[in-house]
């Protein structure tokens, strides 16, 4: 599904080249579950801006689903993102005056899809992410694990081709994190390719496969059995 080749990410910090990503290749299966570790400023984030066309390297190229997309306009990487790739992150980014119900069917009200039908679609995800009862609450008026729920059920509200998640427990406790990533596995073990970040080795070690990124390398790549 995602293949990165010698790929390279420079940037220019006070007159001196960054190289945030360091020729890099890797692959990704279909239904993939995938940790990437390192540490601060190893690179771990930029890798997943790329994936997630958040980024574009300065060289080499990057096939998602066999289709190049190093050299897309932005407008076709914007489409691209919006019908291929769910984003989660550590804060949530929520809208704050939008209920639970509607943050969720944001994604299909951009995309012009029915009312009907987001209603239907997002309130089948309030359900299922055990959200019943808080769709008309406001992300204020949530837990932050609830808030996160909130946030998975919007990234996968159109049915994306991987998730991202961008140290998705950082910003919870530990209870809070762990249902976060059971979660994330069970969408996983449905087919859901799923890719995390994340500094803690516990949760790193639960993917069926682990690299880990240092100075803008891949210097490990581990799998289970």
């Amino acid at each position: 599904m995602i293949k990165l080749h010698d790929v390279s990410r420079i940037f220019s910090v006070g007159g001196q080249e960054v190289r945030a990503m360091d020729h890099v290749s890797l692959d990704v299966g279909r239904g993939e579950y995938l940790s990437i570790m390192g540490p601060s400023g190893s690179g771990k984030s930029t890798l997943l801006n790329i994936i997630g066309l958040l980024d574009t390297p300065n060289s080499g190229t990057y096939l998602l689903e066999g289709r190049d997309v190093t050299s897309l306009s932005d407008l076709q990487l914007a489409d691209v993102r919006s019908r291929k790739i769910g984003f989660i992150f550590q804060f949530f980014h929520l809208i704050p005056r939008l209920t639970a119900l509607q943050n969720i069917e944001l994604p299909l009200l951009l995309a012009g899809v029915a009312k009907k039908e987001r209603t239907s679609r997002s309130s089948r995800l309030i359900e299922e992410f055990g959200l019943s009862g808080r769709q008309h609450h406001r992300p204020d008026e949530l837990s932050g694990g609830q808030r996160q729920r909130v946030a998975i059920a919007r990234a996968v509200i159109n049915q994306p081709a991987v998730l991202l998640a961008d140290e998705p427990t950082g910003n919870l406790d530990r209870t809070s994190g762990a249902e976060i990533i059971d979660l994330l596995e069970q969408l996983n073990t449905g087919g859901q390719t799923l890719v995390v970040v994340t500094h803690d080795p516990e949760i790193g070690e639960r993917a069926g496969r682990c690299i880990r990124v240092v100075d803008g390398r891949i210097a490990g790549d581990t799998r289970k059995d």
